[in-house]
């Protein structure tokens, strides 16, 4: 995966500190380039990351990064930008600007001000307690739930990993990319041999059409929400699919009503998994800490060796 989208001062600086640890890059027009990290926030400044807001690096052209990602193609990105965002490679980019709405929907967005980059890992290993654990039956669909920024994504990523070794047919069902991180039909992430990627359009109308060209025994979805999401899921169940997904949503009476069997809740970088069935009764902890020593947001380590790929800054 690649940064190239960002201004050459930004990509030096990252190239420096490199990006294992960085879970977000926040780009405000004429003010100081902000890091996330696992642990908080700080700046950018050339010589890497700092406290310091006076050395920090200023980005004077936000507009022209978000064009970048684009390669200049708005038309390719129309469906994104109504929901501001886009996605390129992995890397979802979130747009604060001038909303523009028709008949309370957004069509565009423009004098864009601000960029929030999230920043995409893989951890090998880190869904594998998960993966492995006797409470959890995959076949009867689960969802991961936690608040975001804790490593939804990199944990379903890891777990389509694993469940594409035993089963024969995943069907990875990637909207906005993020799973896969496959780009213009390039490679992204080594998800096995065992998942099939599909990406673009919504839950519910994609669904049905994977179900009936792919022919799947699980699908794997993030950012589960709402209800045409939720009525997605119930024709996957109705039709002998199981689903693996997850969601921001954490009112356990929201998510009740979802048709699943059993919830994980992230609960912190490092920090283990909790596992309830689907009446939200507890049935165990979960290591979610990969093979690396990695948590599913990177940053904090404990011993041991293992495979991890992070974006590359050119």
């Amino acid at each position: 995966m690649q940064l190239n989208f960002l201004p050459q001062d930004i990509r030096a600086a990252l190239r420096r500190t490199g990006t294992e640890n960085i879970t977000e890059l926040r780009l405000r027009l004429f003010q100081p380039v902000i890091v996330g990290l696992t642990d908080g926030y700080a700046y950018l400044s050339r010589d890497g990351i700092c406290s310091d807001s006076q050395r920090a690096i200023k980005c004077g052209d936000v507009q022209g990064v978000l064009s970048a990602a684009m390669e200049s193609s708005v038309f390719a990105f129309t469906e994104q930008l109504k929901r501001a965002f886009v996605s390129v490679g992995g890397v979802r980019i979130g747009i604060a600007g001038e909303y523009v709405t028709e008949k309370g929907a957004i069509t565009a967005v423009k004098n864009i001000t601000s960029l929030n980059i999230r920043i995409p890992h893989e951890i090998r290993g880190c869904a594998q307690e998960i993966a492995d654990c006797n409470g959890i039956d995959f076949m009867k669909n689960v969802l991961l739930f936690s608040r975001p920024g804790l490593g939804k994504t990199t944990m379903l990523r890891d777990l389509a990993r694993i469940l594409g070794a035993r089963l024969e047919n995943i069907l990875i069902f990637d909207e906005r990319g993020e799973i896969s991180a496959c780009f213009d039909g390039g490679q992204g992430y080594d998800l096995g041999s065992g998942c099939d990627v599909v990406m673009g359009a919504d839950k519910l109308c994609g669904f049905e059409n994977a179900i009936r060209a792919m022919k799947p025994q699980l699908i794997v979805t993030d950012e589960l929400y709402g209800q045409r999401d939720a009525e997605a899921v119930r024709m996957a169940a109705e039709c002998g699919i199981a689903v693996l997904a997850s969601t921001h949503v954490q009112d356990r009476n929201e998510l009740r009503k979802l048709p699943f069997g059993c919830f994980v809740e992230l609960t912190g970088i490092a920090e283990p998994a909790k596992i309830y069935d689907k009446d939200f009764n507890f049935i165990c902890d979960c290591s979610t800490v990969g093979f690396s020593g990695r948590a599913a947001v990177g940053g904090k380590e404990k011993e041991g060796e293992g495979l991890r790929r992070v974006l590359r800054v050119q």
